[in-house]
């Protein structure tokens, strides 16, 4: 009488075969089941960081309401020329940056907002810190010349360092700055060590001061917003006409 054996080889194959699909469609079933849930939180995400960089502070329950009360019409822009999309925040911002590097026209999403009365411009920016991605959002103020306020996250900075671009200490520093020099040349705003205005009062001297400790994350963040901010320009100065 034969002994069927399972610590065969074939016996322990099949085995991890059979559990391998088991686990994988567990996995593809709950991910499937949790797309929609996934996708409407990646959206609220989207709309808390745009109507934080004008000052506005939401939460995932008000967030869509907020974001229809202040943000008033929403384009893709084109160079110079803008088409109103209500669905502009979905565009995939890091997509069209690969788009435009395969020699593609930039699809650029561009938010008109309101607030206390002023209109604000508002659109995203990203780029690459120390050790991942870094993005944010810009809020100009309707002179198109000067900063409202700022937004910035990332994927995997330090802690304490590089981290700290989230923190209002140096965002706070962003308002009212200048993005053209005082012979109306585009400057951007940049982070410096060598900043010698500390307390931040001189706002037509482009820049701010760095985070301590976390160099390259803040020359990071001076480069996303001088390539980011630029895209914007050709079409800022129909405006301006």
């Amino acid at each position: 009488m034969s002994t069927k054996r399972t610590d065969s080889n074939v016996y322990t194959i099949v085995f991890a075969v059979i559990l391998v699909v088991v686990v994988g469609s567990l996995l593809a079933f709950f991910a499937n089941a949790t797309k929609e849930m996934r996708d409407n939180n990646d959206k609220v995400k989207t709309q808390i960081d745009i109507l934080s960089s004008m000052g506005v502070e939401a939460t995932r329950t008000n967030a869509t309401e907020m974001f229809g009360q202040y943000i008033k019409k929403q384009y893709v822009v084109e160079g110079t020329t803008a088409t109103e999309n209500a669905e502009a925040y979905l565009i995939d911002v890091k997509k069209e940056q690969d788009a435009a590097k395969a020699g593609k026209v930039q699809r650029l999403p561009l938010f008109i907002g309101e607030k206390d009365g002023k209109t604000i411009y508002i659109f995203p920016v990203r780029g690459n810190g120390l050790w991942d991605a870094i993005w944010g959002y810009v809020a100009l103020n309707d002179d198109l010349k000067s900063i409202y306020g700022v937004f910035f996250d990332h994927k995997g900075e330090t802690p304490g360092l590089g981290a700290n671009i989230t923190e209002s200490f140096f965002k706070d520093d962003f308002k009212g700055e200048m993005i053209y020099d005082k012979d109306g040349n585009y400057k951007s705003v940049t982070t410096s060590k060598s900043n010698a205005d500390p307390n931040n009062v001189d706002k037509t001297d482009n820049e701010v001061d760095a985070i301590s400790g976390a160099t390259i994350t803040s020359n990071g963040v001076s480069a996303m917003l001088k390539k980011g901010i630029s895209l914007y320009l050709p079409y800022f100065e129909t405006l301006k006409k």
